[in-house]
């Protein structure tokens, strides 16, 4: 199946702006699923709901996307990508090199929608407040489950990995994050357990084995520095429980950090967070809203 888009007036030279089709595709192969709102919200806030169900009709018909109805809902559609959807949009260049993990049935569609979709409403939460501030940060500024190693052949899968850019009176700062979301659908206890996971991951630095090791000395550093030239800050967004439960499991997460040793020393060098979803989309990611890790009065995560 081959399948096309038009991309500028006959006689003209062609858009730097990617088409919506194509930028729908490309949104549901990096979030694997999304609502309608959600990606009228991420691509189109300011046009006709319309203006985005149409073309997902369309691609629809074509055979790219497909949608489950969410329970309870009023009928609401969730987006993912099709077989033909996952295998086309491994071809753009702004998905070049990252991880692949298509939702490509209603089934898996009906297993992934709830962790999926509060991961793109975490996500939206960031959108919002940098289109309020004037910083960048867009729909392909997000990337969900992204996995680094770690030592004896283990790997840390993180929720998303969030690029950012704020935007001051006379520079741009980037800003890097691993996001955890969480649903209150496990323990207290093995979610704290995600601060020695990253903790690991900080301090890792693989040894040359082998062959390897007689060919070449070993490339010094940590393993993270194979992607970021800093740690990215470590942020918990927590939500699906009463609002005293949440506060607990903020509790947990601060009493590994005084309590394990290689994640107090973390600690001390990347900045940690904890917040509630809620307050994110009342008041902003640059509200007071993230407790630290290691102490302290809440704040914005740029100021962790």
């Amino acid at each position: 199946m081959t399948t096309t888009f038009k991309t500028a007036a006959s006689g003209r030279a062609p858009s730097p702006i990617e088409p919506l089709p194509h930028q729908l595709l490309a949104a549901l192969a990096q979030h694997r699923m999304a609502t309608t709102g959600q990606l009228h919200h991420l691509l189109r806030p300011d046009a006709a709901r319309q203006t985005i169900s149409t073309p997902l009709n369309k691609l629809r018909r074509k055979h790219l996307v497909d949608y489950t109805v969410l329970p309870q809902s009023n009928r609401a559609r969730a987006w993912y990508l099709t077989s033909e959807g996952a295998r086309l949009t491994r071809d753009f260049p702004t998905l070049r090199g990252r991880s692949a993990y298509p939702i490509t049935s209603a089934t898996a569609a009906s297993l992934k929608t709830p962790h999926t979709l509060t991961v793109v409403r975490t996500h939206l939460a960031f959108v919002t407040d940098a289109r309020k501030r004037g910083d960048e940060h867009g729909h392909l500024d997000w990337t969900p489950e992204v996995s680094h190693p770690l030592s004896d052949g283990e790997k840390i899968i993180t929720d998303a990995v969030m690029h950012y850019t704020h935007i001051g009176d006379d520079q741009r700062t980037k800003l890097r994050a691993f996001v955890e979301v969480d649903r209150a659908t496990m323990s207290s206890e093995r979610l704290a357990a995600k601060l020695i996971e990253y903790a690991r991951l900080w301090s890792y630095e693989p040894q040359p084995s082998g062959r390897q090791r007689s060919r070449q000395p070993a490339v010094p550093g940590a393993v993270w520095l194979r992607w970021y030239p800093l740690f990215p800050r470590v942020l918990f967004v927590l939500t699906g429980a009463a609002r005293y439960v949440l506060d607990h499991r903020i509790s947990d997460l601060q009493a590994m950090v005084a309590q394990h040793p290689l994640v107090a020393t973390l600690a001390r060098q990347v900045p940690l967070g904890a917040a509630v979803l809620d307050d994110l989309e009342r008041q902003g990611p640059t509200g007071n809203v993230w407790v630290p890790l290691a102490g302290g009065e809440p704040r914005p995560w740029t100021e962790l």
